[in-house]
Parts: structure tokens; C-alpha cells; sequence
């Protein structure tokens, strides 16, 4: 040992003597504490999906509003499996928090696809005025009667299009026979057999084969997935029938909720709330591009009028059979959004 360091040693040893004790805590080397909460969250998208993006930086802002006492590490792409494990999981409280679409998460609350009702919205005025008004409480409540807690916001997953290797789809006479894939979704099948198409369920990994080997001849998505799917390599036309609108619940573990106290609770909902509000104008800026890059890989778009596929909705019954099965309530507050249906 030097004469150096000793004497290093000894100034701060008598710097530390000369100090309060208040002044010797605030002196010494800081540890990094455990957060009091710490949470797992688990969705189904890449991380560079705007959701992925706005929920990091919802988890940034708790972390430093709670001063480190809620964590929250996101789990993004599937690593904690597929939607219907996640979904149990966020129930058992395996993991706290998870962004199930509408019709993931209708699989436990029915009344939760009732967003998804075929040609239900014009556009995306209608779809907050009536998920962040009355019929998003009316779906909120029935979340939490399964031990979950749903945040107020909804997250945007987009509204859903169609793609076909044969002919763009003007009106409801197009859907005549169409082969259409259609994912594993009662309302979806229902919605476009009433339509007078062939709609076949599909897992999403099966569709480009499928379209590619004539299976099926269509298929619907949000446009964000039918360019990262790189559909357009096996269809030709893209019509904006906007047929569907579904968006994210972001749900939490009830238990786990429950347990945080009041003050972060306010902290937590706030910065979901907000980012969600965010990832919604995200997925706008999206769509709008998304359409010339998809024109420009040699897709022709179309935007046909609604009227045509909500009148052979309501003469193939199809309104009148889901009204009875969302019930009076719910159908009465998504009309009040949007207009009579049925």
C-alpha cells in the first residue's frame, strides 16, 4: 500500500467523521434496489411494431414516475407462446399484463367481438366514439367479471381488408362463391357466409401457401400484415371494405392489480392510457403509407361503398342473429355509435 492511498483512505475516512448521519447515507456508494412490482407483459407482435414501441415507452415512464417501484418487461413476438396461453396465463396471474385483439379475448367474454360486427363502423370516429364511450365501459365490465382489469383505452389493431387473385371486390355481388380465408372466428365465418362467400378458417401461417397454391382465391387482413406478409407476391387486387374493425384490450391480471396501491395505480393507467392514444395515431401514419408501398408492389386498390354489404347483411339475417346473441344492452350501445344494423 502507498503512502497515497493511505492518506486517501484517511481524508475520507475523517470526511465521512465530519459528516451528519443524513450526509454519510447520501455518501456512500448507491445499491440498485428490486422494484416493489415487478411485472411481465406479453403480446403477439415484433418488437418494432408500434405497439411494442409506445408500450416500452409506457413502461419507461412508470418505472421513473413510481421512482423504480413498478417494473414492467415486456415480452414481445410470442416468447411466452400463442394467444390462447397467454390469455390463461394473464388469468392465473403467470404473467400480469397482455394485449389480446377483441376476438382473442371473446373466446372468454363473448360480448367482447361485438366490435367486430361485419360493416358495423364508417370510419374511425365511430370506433372510439363508441369504444372509449358507453359500449367500451359495457365491454370493460364484462372483462372484469373473468378476473381481469381492462385499461380504458383501447389499442388499434386496424380495420380489416380484402385481397383477391381474381377480381376486385366492388359491392356484396363480388363475395358471390368467393373462396375466402378467414381466420378461426365464429363472427368472422358468419359474417361472410351471410355475404354468400366460402369462407375457409385458416391458421395465419397457412395463408401465402394457400393463396398460392389457388386453396383459396382471398383473404382479409389489416393492411400492415398484408404488407409484412408480402401477400401481394399472390394476389392481384385490394379492396378497402373496411369489414371489420379490431383493436387491442390491454388487460391486466386482476389480482396483481388489485395489489398495487392507489398512487401507482394512477401512475400505471395513465401512462398506458396515454401511449395507447399514441400507438392509435402510429397505426394512422401506417395505413396511409401502407397503401402506396402496397400500389407500388403492384397491387390495385379499390374502395368500394359499404351499402351494398350491409343490406345482404340484414336480408341474410346475419344482424338480427348476433344481435341476439351480444343481447338488447350491448346491440342498443353499439347503434348508438353507429346507426340502426339491424
Amino acid at each position: 500500500m502507498t503512502s497515497t492511498t493511505r492518506l486517501t483512505r484517511r481524508g475520507a475516512l475523517r470526511t465521512l467523521s465530519a459528516l451528519p448521519a443524513a450526509g454519510i447515507v447520501a455518501a456512500l456508494p448507491r445499491i440498485a434496489r428490486a422494484a416493489e412490482f415487478s411485472y411481465k407483459y406479453g403480446n403477439n407482435l415484433p418488437l418494432t411494431h408500434p405497439l411494442n414501441i409506445r408500450a416500452q415507452e409506457a413502461a419507461d415512464r412508470i418505472a421513473k414516475e413510481t421512482k423504480g417501484r413498478v417494473e414492467i418487461k415486456i415480452f414481445p413476438n410470442n416468447q411466452l407462446g400463442g394467444d390462447t396461453d397467454m390469455l390463461a396465463q394473464v388469468r392465473s396471474g403467470g404473467i400480469e399484463f397482455f394485449t389480446p385483439s377483441a376476438l382473442v379475448i371473446a373466446t372468454l367474454v363473448p360480448v367482447a367481438a361485438i366490435n367486430a360486427v361485419g360493416f358495423a363502423f364508417n370510419d374511425y370516429n365511430q370506433v372510439w366514439s363508441a369504444m372509449d364511450g358507453k359500449l367500451g365501459a359495457h365491454v370493460r365490465g364484462a372483462i372484469a367479471k373473468s378476473r381481469l382489469y381492462a385499461f380504458e383505452k383501447m389499442w388499434d389493431n386496424g380495420f380489416r381488408q380484402t385481397t383477391s387473385s381474381k377480381a376486385p371486390v366492388t359491392n356484396a355481388k363480388d363475395m358471390d362463391g368467393l373462396k375466402i380465408r378467414v381466420p378461426v372466428s365464429p363472427l368472422s365465418i358468419s359474417m361472410f357466409k351471410g355475404l354468400g362467400a366460402a369462407p375457409a378458417s385458416l391458421q395465419f401461417s397457412e395463408v401465402y401457401s394457400a393463396l398460392q397454391t389457388k386453396i383459396v382465391d382471398a383473404q382479409e387482413n389489416p393492411l400492415p400484415i398484408i404488407q409484412v406478409a408480402k401477400l401481394f407476391e399472390v394476389q392481384k387486387f385490394c379492396s378497402l371494405t373496411n369489414h371489420i374493425w379490431d383493436g387491442y384490450w390491454f388487460i391486466a391480471n386482476g389480482r396483481a392489480w388489485e395489489a398495487l396501491p392507489d398512487d401507482l395505480k394512477t401512475i400505471v393507467a395513465r401512462a398506458i392510457n396515454d401511449a395507447g392514444m399514441q400507438q392509435r395515431d402510429d397505426i394512422k401514419k401506417l395505413n396511409d403509407s401502407v397503401v402506396g408501398d402496397l400500389q407500388a408492389k403492384g397491387l390495385t386498390i379499390n374502395r368500394p361503398v359499404a351499402d351494398s354489404f350491409r343490406a345482404k347483411l340484414r336480408e341474410s339475417g346475419f344482424y338480427g342473429e348476433w344481435k341476439g346473441r351480444f343481447g338488447p344492452e350491448a346491440w342498443a350501445l353499439l347503434e348508438g355509435a353507429v346507426g340502426k344494423l339491424a
